[in-house]
């Protein structure tokens, strides 16, 4: 199986999230938004449901090392 990225799968896990907080508040609907998220969740974890699929999301984030900060950019003039 391919590994997403962690910054694109973190990103992904986020988005869905808010996503879904956003849409409880507004009455529990599953928006296309969220279907898309979690599908994409899905195929990115290699799952069929979402549930397990952000389980495997979590669980790959949690044995990527902490994310180094970037190096300073050096302009050359």
């Amino acid at each position: 199986m391919l590994i997403p990225h962690p910054a694109v799968l973190r990103r992904l896990v986020e988005e869905y999230e808010t996503a879904l907080a956003e849409e409880a508040e507004l009455g529990g609907r599953a928006s296309p938004r969220v279907q898309d998220l979690a599908y994409t969740l899905c195929v990115s974890t290699g799952t069929r449901n979402v549930v397990r699929a952000l389980e495997a999301a979590h669980r790959l984030l949690a044995a990527t090392p902490a994310a180094r900060p970037e190096a300073p950019e050096i302009g050359i003039r």
